[in-house]
């Protein structure tokens, strides 16, 4: 990859790594199920004006968006609401790698290597010790709620079914346009999240008047910064070299996440959600590098 590209590759991990500590912002003032649509919203308008709807039936349409935007993110922002440190969340919500291994075996039959059996059962063990340590030590404020941890990881396995949607389109010969898709994708979710905070938010509808510059640059960062620009540059890397050059860099985005909720919330691991997240950074990086890692150790030993 050209340094331009890696240069376009980290920026997009930094967006998606800020992302979490942006959520928490957000969250303060506004309702989980408003703030999704708020950002659905900033995305869709006026970008679908100006970007042409994707060779994509309807029907795959609707899916993509129903598990990728809709399921995702109203179990991510409701974890986030009812217990989910921004940082853990990072890490915890990359379980969509594992989610989509399995779903992929299970629906498509799709072949797998031992390597990403391995990074699962590792995966597996951090899980299970940042739910047997959820709160030892942890300040009052930033503690893990049981609910949230299983929020996160449905939301984890909600955009892990979006990923197997995308893979059955290309199987049934489509080839949609990614930037396209995740525009108009986002067009489903809205009237979901407007209905659904209409009937259980209304009565904590935060001031309008009041609400500070936090809540509204946290909407405007999720729609522009990471919405379209991220996933504009990311389908740009995605087009111009193969997925295993450019899936690697998102090892590195519960990395920026811990790191920004460390400096910007103040946000402390404990010893076992410290354990249990490098457990899950570990067996992230051995199913996406394990094979070529191994292999490459390999050809250098035998030089």
């Amino acid at each position: 990859m050209s340094v331009s590209h890696v240069l376009q590759a980290l920026l997009v991990v930094l967006i998606w790594g800020v992302n979490f500590v942006v959520i928490r912002w957000g969250l303060n003032e506004v309702p989980p199920f408003l703030l999704a649509a708020a950002r659905f919203s900033l995305v869709v308008f006026p970008a679908i004006f100006f970007i042409k709807k994707p060779n994509v039936p309807w029907r795959w349409l609707i899916a993509y968006g129903w598990f990728n935007s809709f399921g995702q993110f109203a179990l991510l922002f409701w974890a986030m609401k009812v217990g989910m440190p921004a940082g853990l969340a990072s890490v915890v919500h990359q379980a969509q790698v594992f989610f989509t291994l399995i779903f992929s075996v299970l629906i498509l039959q799709q072949r797998t290597q031992v390597t990403q059996w391995l990074g699962l059962m590792i995966a597996v063990m951090g899980l299970a010790l940042i739910a047997y340590g959820k709160n030892a030590g942890t300040p009052v404020g930033m503690q893990m709620t049981s609910l949230g941890l299983v929020l996160n990881l449905l939301g984890a396995a909600s955009w892990a079914i979006g990923n197997v949607v995308v893979s059955a389109m290309r199987r049934a010969g489509i080839q949609p346009e990614p930037f396209g898709l995740v525009i108009w994708s986002s067009l489903i979710p809205i009237v979901p999240f407007l209905l659904i905070s209409g009937l259980f938010e209304r009565h904590v509808y935060p001031d309008w008047q009041a609400i500070s510059w936090h809540s509204i640059v946290s909407a405007l960062y999720l729609a522009w910064a990471a919405t379209l620009l991220g996933y504009g540059l990311w389908s740009r890397l995605l087009s111009q070299y193969e997925p295993n050059r450019v899936a690697p860099f998102t090892l590195l985005v519960p990395v920026v996440g811990l790191l920004t909720a460390w400096l910007v919330l103040g946000e402390r691991l404990n010893q076992w959600q410290l354990w249990g997240s490098a457990c899950l950074l570990i067996g992230l990086a051995v199913n996406v590098l394990g094979l070529r890692a191994w292999r490459a150790w390999l050809a250098w030993r035998h030089r």
